[in-house]
């Protein structure tokens, strides 16, 4: 029995789960009489407190070192799988309405009472039943924390098949609006804390001496970044060309924050920046890629401080065509930090907005360039999407001052001019050179998508260009429409289109017009950039830090993986400003809002807020005043009696009757007096619609009495009680008698 005891324990040590009696008699070879040896000793294991779904065994068992070490990502439930398993068992035996709970590590709210408490879901997607957090597992919590939980505390817990529950950590307090972006970090998964190795890499970083590197410490670069800006990974500079065979041309350097330098292929930073894939960026906090000894020190191109970088020198026309491009490592030393709010004001004719010189010895000839870029931008012809970005405002005590929307302007397409330059001279000197790599990849649009745009479009009366394969000029002909549903066309063309990603395979891109693109100008917060480094570094033997040619296959599964990443951190960002949106909302219940419909489904109608650009959702059973049929062919809902639709891109005044930050959620009411101008001209809205003459409709028997009743019509026995109620009824004093049942049209005569 000793043997099986050391066998089992060895073999939860190793899987570090908890591992069901049936996967222990497999792993171990455990027949026979040796399953009754078995089962002792998992019950000793379970009075000891070594064995059960409900231990830690993250805890309570040592994990071996590595990069993913205890505390530098969320805690999960360690008997997670084996729940899952004994519940699918459970399922096929008999229903429990405890499987409708979460069966999983999950996020939830925490809400006191004189017994303790209960939890409840922390979001509209992932709701279920309210689960009762007794005090002893309350208080427990507290003396495990050190602080007692309180109401509306946001924890992960899970909860078993058998009804048990453990909380396993307190996130925050919904009261601090900060915490959003913590719930969605601990929802997700991901890493926000590095390991102590890479801690202390980053902190001996330092800056390279100048060696074999070119010296732009006397070139006047500058960085120009948002004001809420804490890193600066990017710097430019640029002069008229003196050249006699590039007429009004100009000489443009991008110099980028050369991160390779510090993080070797391999090592303990590369393996973090690997894992998180790119940082993310919430309204209140930053998760970065790299600790912030790199991201916020060495690496940030901070003013009149010397960093290292890979600097790009480009030749441009005055078409904006990139004539030649050479890329160099070097030590550079900024200038002046600008913000794009300065440089705007300096473009708009305020010069004194930006520091002394800066004007005249620098912003003049990057405007100039940035001309000769943007036209050359127009004439290939790239997709123009307004950006639906919003920024919040927090007030001195964290909370929401306002939510505002991200103005592209002038000086915003400046950078992304250059940096876009920067990206396709490396794509095409590693094309070049036959050197593979990550290209930033954007297909051309799925056919059936395009035609589902165009029906939509049709809808509302665009014009659509007849092309037998529409380009990017195609859709801009669309977006450049005058028309009252320009934010919805914009968002509609966007669906449309193919989600861009990262591969080895040059595939262009489709929204950029541009047949080379891969992304190299922000190293500090996105792996694929890091790579490309790399990659460069290696091709044009550029020193150390470079990365050997990768076989096409590890390329594709990097570049799926921080496609992946990408992604995540997307709909993270998107989720916390959903949050955000309804917090901001709880202030203005009962305010009524104009809105246009973004979305009709089967289930019903999708709307967002004009202004904040909130979304809300309406069934299609709280559509006011008639009952409402599905057109899905147009993408509306049209009412049986009054006609009146409701279709996309159509407006709205919706009233907000209530909002949860809690749980994400919003619920609105539509006025029954909706202006609909189409319906409007037919009939008053709320009135009958005129009789059309149409046959009315015999009703539908659905139950046996039905059927039975209408039987026993059809043989007559129901006649004689139907004649004796209208007898009764007649002012006529007849008996039933006096009027046979069979002479209807005579009791009629009478009783008229």
């Amino acid at each position: 029995m000793s043997s099986i005891r050391t066998d089992v324990l060895a073999l939860i040590q190793k899987e570090q789960r908890f591992v069901t009696k049936r996967e222990i008699c497999q792993l171990l070879n455990i027949k026979g009489a040796r399953r009754v040896e078995l089962k002792k000793v998992l019950n000793d294991l379970k009075c000891e407190g070594l064995y059960g779904k409900n231990i830690d065994y993250a805890i309570t068992i040592p994990i071996r070192a590595s990069h993913k070490a205890e505390g530098r990502v969320p805690v999960k439930s360690t008997s997670i799988h084996a729940e899952q398993t004994d519940t699918q068992k459970l399922d096929t035996q008999k229903p429990d309405k405890r499987k409708q709970r979460p069966q999983k590590s999950v996020l939830g709210i925490y809400h006191q009472n004189h017994d303790g408490g209960w939890i409840e879901s922390s979001h509209r997607r992932t709701s279920f039943p309210p689960i009762r957090c007794p005090r002893p597992i309350a208080e427990a919590v507290s003396d495990l924390k050190g602080k007692p939980i309180q109401n509306n505390d946001v924890v992960r817990f899970s909860y078993s098949i058998s009804g048990q529950l453990a909380i396993e950590d307190i996130i925050g307090n919904l009261n601090e609006p900060k915490v959003f972006s913590l719930m969605a970090i601990h929802n997700h998964e991901v890493p926000f804390e590095f390991s102590a190795e890479a801690e202390e890499q980053a902190k001996k970083a330092a800056v390279p001496s100048l060696g074999k590197r070119t010296d732009y410490r006397d070139l006047p670069l500058v960085t120009i970044d948002g004001e809420d800006s804490r890193d600066f990974d990017d710097a430019v500079w640029a002069e008229p060309d003196t050249n006699p065979k590039n007429p009004d041309g100009w000489h443009a350097i991008v110099a980028i924050a050369d991160v390779a330098y510090y993080v070797r292929p391999g090592d303990a930073l590369d393996v973090e920046a690997f894992d998180r894939g790119n940082s993310i960026y919430f309204a209140d906090r930053v998760v970065p890629m790299l600790p912030e000894g790199l991201s916020n020190e060495m690496c940030s191109l901070k003013p009149h401080e010397d960093r290292a970088c890979v600097a790009v020198e480009m030749t441009i026309s005055s078409k904006g065509v990139l004539k030649s491009f050479q890329f160099k490592r070097g030590l550079m030393r900024s200038a002046a930090r600008l913000t794009y709010a300065q440089v705007q004001d300096a473009i708009d004719g305020n010069i004194d907005a930006v520091p002394p010189g800066i004007w005249d010895n620098v912003l003049i000839s990057l405007y100039g360039a940035y001309k000769s870029l943007r036209y050359a931008r127009e004439i290939r012809g790239s997709l123009n999407l307004e950006s639906t970005e919003r920024k919040v405002i927090f007030d001195d005590n964290g909370k929401i001052k306002a939510i505002v929307p991200r103005v592209q302007q002038t000086s915003n397409q400046l950078i992304e001019e250059l940096m876009i330059a920067a990206n396709v001279a490396a794509a095409k000197i590693l094309s070049d050179k036959k050197w593979p790599c990550l290209y930033r990849v954007h297909d051309a649009p799925d056919e059936t998508r395009v035609d589902n745009l165009k029906h939509v479009i049709g809808t509302m009366r665009l014009k659509i260009p007849k092309l037998k394969k529409m380009t990017p000029a195609g859709f801009n002909t669309i977006l450049e429409q005058d028309t009252p549903f320009k934010r919805l066309v914009h968002d509609l063309v966007l669906r449309s289109q193919a989600q861009a990603c990262y591969s080895p395979e040059n595939l262009g891109h489709f929204g950029l017009g541009l047949t080379h693109y891969a992304h190299f100008t922000s190293p500090i917060r996105r792996y694929a950039d890091l790579q490309v480094h790399r990659a460069l570094i290696a091709a044009e033997n550029l020193g150390d830090g470079g990365q050997d040619i990768l076989p096409i296959g590890a390329l594709k599964l990097v570049g799926e993986h921080i496609s992946a990443t990408e992604r995540t951190a997307a709909q993270m960002e998107r989720e916390v400003m959903d949050r955000y949106l309804v917090l901001h909302l709880e202030d203005y219940v009962g305010h009524t809002f104009s809105a246009t419909i973004v979305g009709v489904t089967e289930m019903g109608i999708f709307f967002a807020l004009d202004g904040s650009g909130a979304q809300g959702f309406m069934h299609k059973a709280r559509l006011p005043g008639d009952y409402y049929n599905y057109d899905q062919e147009n993408h509306r809902y049209i009412g049986r009696r009054t006609n009146r639709s409701y279709q996309l891109g159509g407006t709205l005044v919706v009233t907000l009757d209530s909002a949860d930050a809690r749980t994400s959620a919003t619920v609105f009411s539509l006025s029954d007096t909706t202006p609909n101008k189409k319906q409007s001209e037919k009939h008053p809205v709320g009135k009958r619609a005129p009789y059309k003459g149409a046959s009315r409709q015999p009703r539908k028997i659905d139950t046996k009495e039905d059927q039975q009743k209408q039987k026993r019509l059809k043989s007559g026995v129901e006649k004689v009680s139907v004649a004796a109620t209208k007898a009764k009824k007649s002012p006529v004093k007849k008996t039933t008698a006096d009027v046979p049942f069979y002479r209807k049209s005579k009791v009629k005569t009478k009783e008229s």
